[in-house]
């Protein structure tokens, strides 16, 4: 599995690698991406996710690939909704912050409950406030990325398509798709709870 997820994104990113709408913002585009990948290839053997996790993890990784490829504010599907649904600007952007959120609570979750051993409430607040800085801390790196490497670029880079508030509203954005996704783990442990407990009863009795 974890084989099949490398290969479909390592054969997407190389797709897309080809004649990307602006190759230099595509390059400042995977400087991050390609940071986080290395990342948890040099550490799999010290902290393994599970598969579910990685596959949470190759999907953002997808669609970032995608908006690398287009820049964010060029992407063709962004456009189509934009003009189904009468929008102002290309929504693909604001799509991948909020699945920023809603796909890599759940990773970041596994990563503090196995490592630092949360639970209860602080292991549904913690992940969802760590996420909220995380974007917070790459929309100060993306501006300064922009700013000291090539302001030229700064626009397609940040794509922030003329709105000034456009970082409040990415972090917005992420944060919401992270309380969605704990909303829906917390929910599934409150219902399986008490099938869990019955189950403990039961096996005690046959002992």
């Amino acid at each position: 599995m974890l084989a099949g997820l490398a290969v479909w994104y390592a054969g997407l990113w190389c797709v897309l690698a080809i004649a990307p709408y602006d190759r230099q913002d595509w390059l400042l585009e995977n400087i991050l991406a390609l940071t986080a990948v290395a990342t948890l290839l040099l550490t799999f053997r010290r902290f393994q996710f599970s598969t579910s996790s990685y596959v949470l993890i190759t999907a953002f990784l997808t669609l970032h690939a995608v908006g690398a490829h287009y820049t964010y504010a060029e992407v063709p599907f962004g456009f189509w909704l934009q003009r189904t649904f009468e929008l102002a600007r290309n929504p693909f952007d604001r799509i991948v912050h909020f699945s920023y959120g809603l796909l890599l609570v759940s990773p970041l979750r596994e990563l503090l409950v196995r490592l630092v051993g949360i639970s209860g409430f602080w292991s549904y607040y913690l992940p969802v406030s760590g996420l909220l800085a995380q974007s917070g801390f790459f929309e100060i790196v993306e501006a300064l990325v922009a700013t000291v490497v090539n302001p030229e670029l700064g626009t397609a880079y940040l794509g922030t398509q003329g709105d000034e508030w456009d970082a409040q509203k990415d972090m917005t954005a992420a944060f919401g798709g992270a309380v969605v996704t704990i909303l829906i783990l917390l929910f599934t442990r409150r219902r399986d709870e008490p099938v869990a407990q019955r189950d403990r009863y039961l096996s005690s009795l046959g002992r």
